[in-house]
């Protein structure tokens, strides 16, 4: 049983005819298809937009609770006041993140322990 496609003309097109269309339609629909726009690449690094990410979260969160202090009376116990308390609930970000924003650290959160060693307890370093 024959395979492929009936010739549309009187004899079957050879390799090199089929290949000619081939080209022509690619350039055709090369040409008929929208270049996609790129995006813009985010040249900043991977610590400077999570410094950035966690100052728009704080920002969210001081505007939450402005949202929270507006609200009438009878909606102090509605479900938006409940989702805008829990959105201002960012208890772990805050204390890991306050470091990113503001450059300040909090001397309780620090971890003085580096690959299992106290920090007078190094190689070469004589305790006394």
């Amino acid at each position: 049983m024959p395979r492929g496609c009936k010739p549309t003309g009187e004899h079957a097109l050879s390799n090199a005819e089929r290949q000619a269309r081939y080209r022509a339609r690619q350039q055709v629909e090369a040409a008929m298809a929208a270049p996609r726009p790129r995006r813009p690449t985010d040249r900043r690094s991977r610590p400077q937009r999570w410094r950035d990410a966690v100052g728009t979260l704080f920002t969210l969160q001081t505007e939450y609770a402005d949202w929270l202090a507006a609200l009438p009376d009878r909606l102090q116990g509605s479900a938006t006041a409940a989702a805008l308390e829990a959105d201002l609930d960012m208890g772990p970000l805050a204390t890991l993140s306050r470091h990113a924003v503001t450059g300040v650290i909090d001397p309780q959160s620090t971890n003085r322990t580096v690959r299992g060693k106290e920090e007078g307890n190094w190689p070469g370093r004589r305790s006394g």
